[in-house]
C-alpha cells in the first residue's frame, strides 16, 4: 500500500479552467438551511444534467444546451433565467422525447437524485409479469429522487410527470443508484441503517432489504457490469455485496472515519471510497487490498485525529470514464484531480462549501453542487489512454483479480493488469 500526502509545491500543480457555473436564485429572506445541493448527476446518454436545487426542488436542463449557454454568454448563469421554456407535463407527441428543462417540485428535501434507462430486453426479476402499470421502453428516461421524509420518488425525465412513489424507508434517503445493465433495478441507501432494492420494471416493488450497517448508510455504487454493490457508512462501514443472490461479500476495512462516498471505475477493477479521515482508498474489491491512498492532509493525520473533527474532511469522490483519473472534493476548499497512478493532484480548483462532485458522460466536465445550491464546472484533465490501458481496462471488464493472477503470463504484466504498477 502507497500512501501519498499532497505536495506542498503549488507551481507543480495546473489550476483546472473553469467552463460555467449555475447559480441557485435567493429570495431577499431566503432561509441558508435546506438550499444544500446534496447530488449533482448527468444522464447516462449525455441528454440531461440535475441537481438538487435546494427547498425541494430539482432542475432538470439539456446538457448540450447547457453547454453552448456557457460558450454564448459567459461562465455565469442564474440557474433559472436560461432562454429556455419549462416543458408540460401534456407536451405533443413528437416532442416526447426531445430534452427540455423543468423545474420539479419534491415535496421535501432533496438528498439523492439518479438517473435511469431501460433496456428492453433486460425483464422484471418478478416471477408475475402478466400485468404492469407501466411498459418501461427503450427510450424511457427515468429519474429517481430520494427525499427527506423517507420517500423515493421515480419522474419521467422528458416529461416532468411523477411516475411512482416508494415508501418504506423510515429515515432520509441520502444516495440512490441504478443498475447499469439497463434492468431498471434501483438501490437506496438510508439513515435508517439499511439498503433496499426496487425493481421498477415491476412497478416499484420492493425485492430486498440489505441489512449489515450499523449506523447511518451514506452512499452506494454500483459496479459497472451490475454484479456488486459497494456501500458505505458511518462507523468506518465500507461493504460489498452480490446482487445476484443479495448476501455480503465481505466488509473492507482501513478508514478512521465515516466513509461517505464510493465509486468504481469502468472496468469494475478498482473501488474508490472518499472519508471524514481526511483520505481517499483505492481498493481492490475483489481482494480487499488497498492499492493506492490520496491524502488532503499534510502532514497525514494520526488515526486519533483522522477519526474526529477537522478541515479536511472529504466530502465526494469519482472516477472518470477514462479510468485514469479521479476528483475529490474536501472541505479545505479544493477540487482535487488525481491520475491512479501519480502521487499528487494532476489540477486543482477552488470551491468554497463543495458537497458532492461527477463526472459528465464523455468525462469531459466535472460538476460539483455546494451549500447554497450552485452548480460549478470545470474541464477535466485530458490524456490520451495508452494501448496498454485500453487493453487492461477490456480484460478487467470481463475478469476479477483472482482470474487475472492464474494466467501464465510474466510477473510484470500481473502487476500492471492487477493496477499494482
Amino acid at each position: 500500500m502507497a500512501s501519498f500526502p499532497p505536495r506542498v509545491n503549488e507551481k507543480e500543480i495546473v489550476r483546472s479552467r473553469t467552463i460555467g457555473e449555475l447559480l441557485a436564485p435567493a429570495a431577499p429572506f431566503d432561509k441558508k438551511c435546506g438550499r444544500e445541493n446534496w447530488t449533482v448527476a448527468f444522464a447516462p446518454d449525455g441528454s440531461y444534467f440535475a441537481w438538487s436545487q435546494g427547498h425541494r426542488t430539482v432542475k432538470l436542463v439539456p446538457w448540450s444546451q447547457c453547454r453552448k449557454n456557457f460558450l454564448l454568454h459567459g461562465t455565469k448563469n442564474i440557474a433559472n433565467s436560461s432562454g429556455l421554456k419549462l416543458s408540460r407535463q401534456n407536451s405533443d407527441g413528437s416532442q416526447k422525447n426531445k430534452p427540455r428543462e423543468h423545474t420539479i417540485d419534491c415535496g421535501d428535501i432533496v438528498w439523492s437524485l439518479a438517473f435511469g434507462s431501460s433496456v428492453p430486453e433486460k425483464h422484471s426479476r418478478c416471477v408475475n409479469i402478466e400485468w404492469h402499470r407501466f411498459r418501461f421502453g427503450q427510450d424511457q428516461l427515468l429519474l429517481a429522487t430520494g427525499l427527506s421524509n423517507g420517500r423515493i420518488k421515480i419522474w419521467d425525465a422528458y416529461t416532468g410527470k411523477l411516475l411512482l412513489n416508494l415508501v418504506d424507508h423510515t429515515e432520509v434517503v441520502r444516495d440512490l443508484t441504478f443498475a447499469p445493465d439497463g434492468s431498471l433495478i434501483l438501490v437506496s441507501a438510508s439513515r435508517d441503517k439499511t439498503l433496499r432494492v426496487w425493481d421498477l420494471k415491476d412497478d416499484g416493488n420492493m425485492m430486498k432489504v440489505l441489512r449489515g450497517h450499523q449506523n447511518w448508510v451514506y452512499s452506494c455504487a454500483f459496479s459497472p457490469d451490475s454484479s456488486m454493490l459497494c456501500s458505505v457508512g458511518a462507523s468506518k462501514a465500507v461493504f460489498l455485496w452480490n446482487m445476484d443472490r443479495y448476501t455480503m461479500i465481505r466488509k473492507l476495512e482501513g478508514h478512521h472515519h465515516d466513509v461517505v462516498a464510493c465509486d468504481f471505475s469502468p472496468d469494475g477493477a478498482l473501488l474508490a471510497t472518499a472519508s471524514y479521515d481526511t483520505r481517499v482508498y483505492i481498493w481492490d474489491p475483489y481482494t480487499g487490498d488497498i492499492l493506492m491512498e490520496y491524502g488532503h492532509m499534510f502532514p497525514p493525520p494520526t488515526p486519533i485525529f483522522a477519526g474526529g473533527a477537522n478541515d479536511r474532511w472529504v466530502r465526494s469522490v469519482s472516477f472518470s470514464h477514462d479510468g485514469l483519473h479521479i476528483a475529490s472534493l474536501a472541505d479545505d476548499k479544493m477540487v482535487r484531480f488525481w491520475k491512479i497512478d501519480e502521487d499528487y493532484p494532476v489540477q486543482v480548483a477552488p470551491l468554497s462549501n463543495g458537497l458532492c462532485c461527477a463526472f459528465s458522460t464523455d468525462g469531459s466536465v466535472l460538476a460539483a453542487g455546494t451549500h447554497d445550491g450552485s452548480v460549478y464546472f470545470w474541464a477535466t484533465p485530458r490524456q490520451v489512454p495508452s494501448l496498454q490501458h485500453l487493453c487492461r481496462m477490456s480484460i478487467r471488464r470481463v475478469m476479477p483479480t483472482q482470474e487475472v493472477q492464474e494466467l501464465p503470463i510474466p510477473s510484470k504484466v500481473l502487476e500492471f493488469l492487477s493496477y499494482r504498477i
